[in-house]
């Protein structure tokens, strides 16, 4: 059945940033496609919220750190796309999915960043490769990054260098897509409280003392300071804005 609500691709759509995204695109009246990698109740309860919210929603499981498997992945839902819209066609793609990781060059294992390039660099790079030919023209891609490939904070050397290829491979998208209409743009948040960084609110909280002293508005951030950002970048009134960083940090180390 054809539908004229666009709809979003957000991978690592049941936690944390990417669940903010999926609800802030639902009541924009889009509708969102999840990933999840093993939390299928948590997946479900953001496809519940979802439908709360009157839009359609799916959720599939990917590993986007094997790249093997997004192929396959898109033949999922490229049926599902056709079964339920009419067409094997999305409008935004958002790679969201990732992991935390804290660990000085000197103690940084060849596992550790094969870990953290398969999920943060490669995996963005082949998933998108495998979702241009789904995409829609004059659809957005935004990519993840962080503030971390802007200011230095020691222990996330191999984490901010992922980030920073993704800045620079989102520029080279922007100019190879741009024919097609499509956007390509960068989202860097600062330190946000979420589980994945649960354990340095926690645990190193003269961390989080240092970090919010040395924030322009005082705080650390919440998922609900990305969301709106990512959902802005998906509008009409964002096209003109492509090849971007857009750091959203509350202004870091200024």
């Amino acid at each position: 059945m054809e539908t004229n609500s666009k709809i979003a691709l957000i991978t690592g759509g049941s936690r944390g940033l990417g669940k903010n995204m999926a609800l802030h695109l639902a009541e924009k009246g889009h509708d969102v496609i999840i990933t999840y990698n093993s939390n299928k109740a948590a997946a479900d309860e953001v496809l519940a919220a979802i439908r709360e919210r009157g839009q359609q929603g799916a959720a599939f499981r990917l590993d986007v750190a094997d790249s093997h498997a997004h192929a396959a992945f898109f033949k999922e839902v490229a049926a599902w796309l056709t079964a339920e819209r009419g067409v094997a066609r999305f409008d935004f793609l958002i790679n969201n999915a990732g992991t935390d990781a804290r660990g000085s060059i000197a103690e940084t294992s060849m596992e550790a960043f094969d870990g953290l390039m398969n999920i943060h660099f490669k995996g963005v790079f082949f998933l998108t490769q495998q979702a241009l030919p789904y995409l829609a023209d004059n659809g957005r891609i935004i990519n993840l990054s962080s503030g971390l490939a802007r200011f230095v904070i020691p222990g996330y050397a191999a984490y901010g260098a992922m980030k920073g290829a993704v800045e620079v491979f989102t520029r080279y998208l922007a100019k190879e897509v741009g024919v097609r209409g499509i956007t390509a743009n960068v989202v860097a948040p600062g330190i946000i409280r979420t589980d994945l960084t649960r354990d340095t609110f926690e645990h190193a909280p003269e961390v989080i003392q240092h970090i919010t002293s040395n924030t322009a508005l005082g705080r650390t951030g919440v998922p609900e300071d990305i969301g709106g950002i990512v959902t802005f970048l998906c509008s009409e009134e964002a096209r003109w804005i492509t090849a971007q960083r857009i750091e959203a940090s509350g202004g870091m180390f200024l």
